[in-house]
């Protein structure tokens, strides 16, 4: 008997997929677990499995269209089976379309950007960037932030990883030993993971933590999840995924919903320091500089240690100044002092 696939909600926030293309043809066989679209949500591309076995009877949408959840895609039957005209006709209805429009090209623009750009030329952005910046907008005018830095003596810390790293598999990198540090600090500071919820602050049952990745046209931000409940290694396992398929594109939409803060790590990048924006939904944004060596006094004579900027956004409504100070100096402490990981 025929049967129709409609488009699932693959996400929370999800409420509309543009479709990217079709991986399948008319009469082809598909087994349950075949991909049969591509298609792009407002945090990810992915692949839209088949829930079901059949022969493709009727393909209800194009490239280039954008659907809302539940909107029927294709019809599935058996071998030979004859679809009657009425089911397509109101399958057909059912289809409205948010936008019809064709698709952005899916190769990647800003690498083209990197190695051609000249100057004068207009640069048309992608959809991520499109909607980076409305989010970033949004997120200037309707969250009053505040901003606080401290500097963090991680000498103990820069000797303990690479000790570590000289005999493990798995190599400890700064964003896993931060993304604890951050998870602890929550924990005793549970209000800088909350959101607002009418006249309430909801605080969530855990501790998600999104980690900002450079792609080719622009950030994403996938989320290490429980991670007040891992140990570092686990914590690095996470983050070296979650950064090997952003880079490839296959990110699922479950890897980027449900943080509750965000760290951004510019160190690499030669930043000092830097206040980054908050991210709408959550309370607050840590960004963290480049670790640099510095002298300061050692007794009678000079040390070189090394230290580290960490600048956090702040969503007033939420928390205050003296609330956020008090994490912010709790989380330098326990970067400074390496008996707080366990690994």
């Amino acid at each position: 008997m025929a049967k129709e696939i409609r488009l699932p909600l693959l996400g929370k926030t999800m409420e509309e997929a543009a479709i990217i293309a079709c991986l399948v043809k008319l009469d082809a066989e598909v087994k349950k677990g075949d991909f049969l679209f591509e298609i792009e949500t407002d945090k990810a591309t992915l692949e839209m499995e088949s829930p079901a076995d059949g022969f493709v009877k009727h393909i209800l949408v194009k490239p280039g269209q954008t659907v809302p959840v539940g909107s029927p895609l294709l019809v599935l039957g058996a071998s030979g089976e004859d679809v009657p005209k009425s089911f397509l006709d109101s399958l057909k209805t059912a289809v409205t379309p948010v936008k019809a429009k064709p698709v952005e090209s899916q190769s990647s623009p800003a690498e083209e950007v990197q190695s051609q750009v000249k100057i004068r030329e207009t640069i048309p952005l992608t959809k991520k960037q499109k909607l980076t910046a409305e989010r970033m907008l949004k997120s200037k005018r309707e969250i009053p932030c505040f901003y606080l830095t401290v500097r963090a003596d991680v000498t103990d810390l820069v000797d303990l990883r690479n000790n570590l790293n000289k005999t493990a598999k798995l190599k400890i990198s700064y964003n896993a030993l931060f993304i604890k540090a951050v998870a602890i600090g929550l924990q005793k500071y549970p209000l800088l993971t909350g959101q607002l919820a009418g006249d309430a602050v909801k605080i969530p049952d855990t501790i998600n933590v999104g980690l900002a990745v450079a792609v080719l046209d622009g950030l994403i931000v996938p989320v290490v999840k429980d991670a007040h409940k891992k140990t570092v290694k686990q914590i690095a396992a996470d983050t070296a995924i979650l950064a090997e398929k952003a880079q490839a594109g296959k990110l699922l939409l479950t890897d980027l919903e449900g943080a509750c803060i965000t760290i951004s790590n510019l160190g690499p990048f030669g930043v000092i320091s830097f206040i980054p924006i908050v991210i709408p939904g959550q309370c607050s944004i840590l960004g963290v500089g480049r670790i640099t060596d510095t002298c300061v006094p050692d007794n009678d004579g000079v040390a070189v240690r090394k230290f580290m900027n960490m600048t956090i956004s702040v969503d007033h409504k939420i928390a205050n100044g003296a609330y956020a100070a008090e994490f912010l100096d709790f989380t330098r402490k326990l970067l400074e002092d390496t008996s707080n990981f366990a690994f």
